[in-house]
C-alpha cells in the first residue's frame, strides 16, 4: 500500500494517459482534422476537374457547396486561370456560368483570367470574361499589356473598344507597345499606334519603344516608329 505521499505508478499513469489521447481522437477529428483534409482533397478534385475538362465532375463538387473560386496551392491560380492554361473551355463555360464566380481573382503574381486569355489569344474567353464584368484596367501589369506582348490584334481591338488605357504602365512603366516592339509583332505596333498609343513615353530605364525595339533585333520595328515619329513631328 502506498504512502500518501508516494509517486503514481508510472505504468498507471501512461496507460490512463493513452486512453485519455484515444478518447481525444474523436473530437480532433471532427473539432479539426477532418474538414482540413475534406477541404485539401475537395480542391484536389476540383482541379483535377478543372484539368481534364471533367463538366460531370465539377458541376457535382459545385453541387456539394464546393467554392468556384479555389485557388490552387502552387501559384495560387484560380480555377478559370488554370482551365485557360489548360484549355479546358467547357469547365471554364460552366464557371464562369456559377453565381458566385469571381472573374478578377488574382494569382500570387497578379495575374487575372483575362490577362491570361488576352495572352493566349483567346478572343472568345476574354469576350466572356469581359461579359461578366471583368477589369480591363488596373494598377500596374494589364490585359492589355499581355495581349500586346503575344500579338493577339484580336483581342488588343477588343480591349480598346472596352476603354483600356493603350498607355498603361507597369511597375517599371513598361506600356504595351513597348511589349509589342519588343517581342517583334509589328502589325501590333502599328495597331496600337494608329489607336493613339504614345511611343515617346520611356520605361524607368529611359528606353521607348524603338530603343526597345533596336535592342531586341526588330529593326524593322526601329525604324518604322522613327518614320512616323519624325513625320509626325515628335521626333
Amino acid at each position: 500500500m502506498k504512502s500518501a505521499g508516494a509517486k503514481p505508478d508510472s505504468a498507471l499513469l501512461s496507460s490512463r494517459l493513452r486512453r485519455h489521447c484515444l478518447a481525444c481522437v474523436p473530437a480532433l477529428v471532427l473539432g479539426g482534422l477532418l474538414p482540413s483534409m475534406a477541404s485539401a482533397s475537395a480542391r484536389d478534385d476540383f482541379f483535377h476537374a478543372v484539368r481534364f475538362d471533367d463538366v460531370r465532375g465539377l458541376r457535382s463538387l459545385l453541387a456539394q457547396g464546393v467554392d468556384p473560386n479555389l485557388a490552387e496551392p502552387s501559384r495560387g491560380e484560380s480555377g478559370l486561370i488554370v482551365a485557360l492554361r489548360e484549355k479546358s473551355m467547357k469547365v471554364f463555360a460552366v464557371l464562369l456560368d456559377t453565381q458566385d464566380i469571381d472573374v478578377n481573382a488574382q494569382a500570387r503574381n497578379g495575374d487575372t483570367a483575362l490577362m491570361i486569355a488576352s495572352y493566349l489569344g483567346n478572343e472568345p474567353a476574354a469576350e466572356a470574361l469581359l461579359a461578366r464584368g471583368a477589369q480591363v484596367n488596373r494598377p500596374g501589369w494589364t490585359a492589355l499589356h499581355y495581349a500586346a506582348a503575344s500579338g493577339s490584334d484580336g483581342i488588343v481591338q477588343l480591349l480598346l473598344k472596352n476603354s483600356a488605357y493603350i498607355n498603361a504602365e507597369s511597375p517599371n512603366k513598361t506600356t504595351p507597345i513597348m511589349m509589342a516592339a519588343y517581342m517583334g509583332h509589328i502589325q501590333t505596333v502599328k495597331l496600337l499606334l494608329d489607336a493613339g498609343a504614345d511611343a515617346t513615353l520611356k520605361n524607368e530605364l529611359g528606353l521607348t519603344a524603338i530603343d526597345i525595339a533596336q535592342k531586341s533585333g526588330h529593326r524593322d520595328i526601329a525604324e518604322g516608329l522613327t518614320y512616323r515619329l519624325r513625320k509626325e513631328g515628335k521626333l
